[in-house]
């Protein structure tokens, strides 16, 4: 077998607290895109300059996929729905014979015609859970066509889960874990370090992220590149990249606080996992071990801790990107520097 070779740096300390970790960790990113190093090694420093860092808050932990069944009408599939919902504890036994980890604790339906959605949520531990919630649900749809009569399977996947897609269910009901990440930026600090001021920040968010993305029709999504990050830390450690897709979706917010600035990055489909496919290979397991996502012993807290990393790297990189924004010609200038030179040291002024 061959492998295809990308760059990676580590970065940081970032500097992070909240309900999940409380630790300075450098996080390592693997890309092309050479200016990121640096950039999100400035939002690390700032975090740095805080009384509490980036603050991340862990709204919430689930992996989800919908079957698509045929009714033999849609009365017939809106009454297996009321059936469904009264027998949720009978759903929970049959998810949980599945797997040791998989736990069902959601349930969410769609009727279009005589199609019914059935929308599944699980925890999985510390996997990501893609194949985990797809066997809970192939095991669930057979007892489901089993024992509720006028129902027929379609597909085990409906489209309504929604996996490595944009759309705005995942935002809405959830998928992966929900992370919300805060700063709180001293002005001495965004003048000196980000050479800007928070009313700017404020602006160009309201005006970019807010305003630009409602024009380009974005789905639930209002940020300038969480993608970036996002690709780079899960090449490095071992996700399925292309759910980079939902879990770029996300919400950029920023206020001027007399002169302070708070910013927030709001990341609700982050989909990340310390066990299962691609996490055996030695360089995922070293990185993983170096990011302390490896010694947690209550099971998802690895992949939880993981989450939490991935959505402060955002944060900072989200940050820096932001604040350069601001300025005209400095986001060409670091480009031209980083992406010309084979000497870079990967820091920013």
């Amino acid at each position: 077998m061959s492998y295809a070779a990308v760059p990676l740096r580590w970065v940081g300390p970032v500097r992070i607290t909240g309900n999940t970790v409380d630790d300075a960790v450098e996080v390592p990113l693997a890309t092309y895109e050479s200016p990121l190093w640096p950039s999100v090694g400035r939002g690390a420093r700032i975090s740095t300059l805080t009384d509490d860092g980036v603050v991340a808050t862990l709204v919430d932990d689930r992996m989800t996929r919908s079957i698509l069944l045929e009714a033999d009408d849609a009365n017939t599939a809106h009454t297996a729905v009321q059936r469904l919902v009264s027998r949720f504890g009978e759903l929970q036994e049959v998810a949980a014979g599945s797997s040791r980890y998989a736990r069902l604790i959601d349930l969410h339906h769609q009727i279009t015609g005589n199609l019914l959605f059935l929308r599944f949520a699980f925890t999985t531990g510390d996997a990501a859970g893609h194949n985990m919630a797809t066997l809970a649900a192939d095991h669930l749809m057979n007892h489901i066509v089993a024992t509720i009569p006028g129902l027929r399977y379609v597909s085990v996947s409906g489209n309504y889960c929604t996996d490595k897609k944009a759309t705005a269910v995942n935002g809405i009901l959830g998928r992966g874990k929900n992370v919300v990440t805060e700063i709180l930026i001293p002005r001495d600090v965004v003048e000196r370090r980000l050479h800007t001021t928070a009313r700017q920040v404020v602006e160009l968010n309201i005006r970019k992220n807010l305003i630009g993305t409602l024009l380009a029709g974005g789905i639930r999504s209002a940020n300038a590149h969480y993608a970036n990050m996002l690709l780079a830390f899960y090449l490095a450690t071992g996700q399925d990249a292309a759910n980079i897709v939902e879990g770029s979706q996300g919400v950029t917010h920023a206020e001027d606080r007399a002169g302070d600035l708070y910013f927030s990055c709001t990341l609700p489909n982050l989909i990340v996992g310390t066990v299962g496919n691609g996490k055996h290979q030695s360089f995922v397991d070293e990185n993983l071990t170096r990011l302390g996502c490896r010694s947690r012993r209550r099971d998802g807290d690895n992949a939880r801790r993981l989450a939490v990393i991935a959505a402060a790297t955002v944060l900072c990189g989200e940050l820096s990107l932001m604040a350069a924004q601001t300025n005209r010609g400095e986001l060409m200038r670091s480009h031209t520097r980083f992406e010309r030179s084979t000497t870079s040291n990967g820091v920013l002024p």
